[in-house]
């Protein structure tokens, strides 16, 4: 199949526009028209990883950690960035990243680790803002259905664990048709007056232009009206982390043995434990510092990330425990998210897991 199916696919699951504003998560090399043969999953395109695929005869590398996150000025191979590329072009093999794009959203990266520690009733951490866009649109009253209908195959009016919402409203709107129109309604040179409905819905912003096409194509009138809103509303279902609940709660140190046995942890930083039972638990893949008071304020019992420097660990003031299980172990999983979601899509395509270790930290 062409590398365009792909990454369309990875895309609708995890939009690009989700990303954070320092991330290069997309595709990084090979060109979206070409024949893909089988696909390497892995969480860091190393040069091992680029070698196993030419191994085992894959020209797709799909990775969570982008291997190029800002600029290269020159391909010469000083470092180990440079080499992956170089290799990757001269075998024809695109890598293709999803990474904060596929962190942020709620079935993303943080639900496989709520998954596996038995997480239930989760929600976002810190759900992003500035996301949704609202659609006011008016149309004659017979063609209601069929618009709103339009506008929900192409992914407007959804609202958390609800789809197909609207507000309608039925009114008279007024025009009259001039030199050279062709009116669904009413004639050229005199006023017309038309029962409308306005329908109200919202969308992601990345989904613009899916929905206008929907609406221009769906709409009976010549010039259609509109109007869109940018929304402060948060996107409940989008944005960093997330917090659940253990379905009976757990003793500090009992929970702590088996976070260490459920992510394969060799060690575990964590701060003074509070001697109270845990029950909320928040959840970050990869770096979450920037999450601590998130999870304070969502009343978490502890905080289960990565990558915490010694002095943030102080700003927990015994208000939670925090748990650093380590950056890789805390994604290791999401490999295994990669596969069962092209599986479930491309049953028959050949998909494989890296076998190679890319944690790059070592444990005595």
């Amino acid at each position: 199949m062409k590398l365009k199916e792909i990454t369309d696919f990875l895309e609708s699951y995890a939009p690009l526009a989700y990303q954070e504003s320092y991330d290069n998560s997309g595709l990084i090399t090979g060109n979206k028209e070409m024949e893909i043969t089988g696909a390497l999953i892995c969480l860091d395109s190393v040069e091992a990883v680029i070698d196993e695929a030419i191994a085992i005869g894959c020209n797709l590398v799909i990775a969570h950690h982008p291997i190029v996150f800002s600029g290269l000025k020159k391909f010469n191979g000083s470092n180990y960035v440079e080499r992956v590329i170089i290799k990757a072009i001269q075998n024809n093999i695109a890598i293709y990243a999803a990474h904060t794009n596929l962190d942020n959203v709620y079935n993303g990266v943080n639900a496989r680790i709520a998954e596996n520690l038995g997480l239930v009733n989760c929600k976002v951490l810190s759900p992003q803002k500035n996301t949704l866009k609202k659609l006011v649109t008016y149309c004659p009253v017979d063609k209601a259905d069929e618009i709103r209908n339009a506008l929900f195959a192409a992914g407007a009016g959804n609202i958390s664990n609800y789809d197909e919402c609207s507000f309608n409203n039925e009114g008279f709107g007024t025009f009259r048709a001039g030199d050279g129109a062709a009116p669904f309604v009413g004639e050229q040179g005199k006023r017309h007056v038309e029962k409308e409905i306005r329908i109200e819905t919202i969308y992601p912003a990345n989904f613009e232009s899916k929905v206008l096409k929907a609406l221009f194509a769906a709409h009976p009138y010549e010039e259609v009206a509109y109007d869109l809103y940018n929304l402060s509303n948060v996107a409940n279902r989008i944005g960093a982390g997330l917090i659940g609940e253990l379905v009976k709660e757990s003793d500090e140190m009992e929970f702590l043995k088996l976070l260490k046995g459920t992510m394969k942890a060799e060690g575990i930083r964590y701060t003074s434990l509070k001697g109270k039972k845990i029950k909320k638990v928040a959840v970050c893949g990869g770096s979450g510092s920037f999450l601590l008071g998130d999870a304070i304020k969502n009343g978490a019992d502890i905080f289960v990330t990565a990558d915490f420097k010694y002095h943030q660990f102080f700003d927990a003031e015994n208000r939670i425990v925090i748990a650093d299980i380590g950056h890789y172990e805390s994604e290791q999983y999401t490999g295994e998210l990669f596969y069962d979601l092209l599986k479930e899509k491309f049953s028959t395509f050949a998909l494989h897991l890296s076998k190679i270790n890319t944690n790059p930290i070592n444990y005595l």
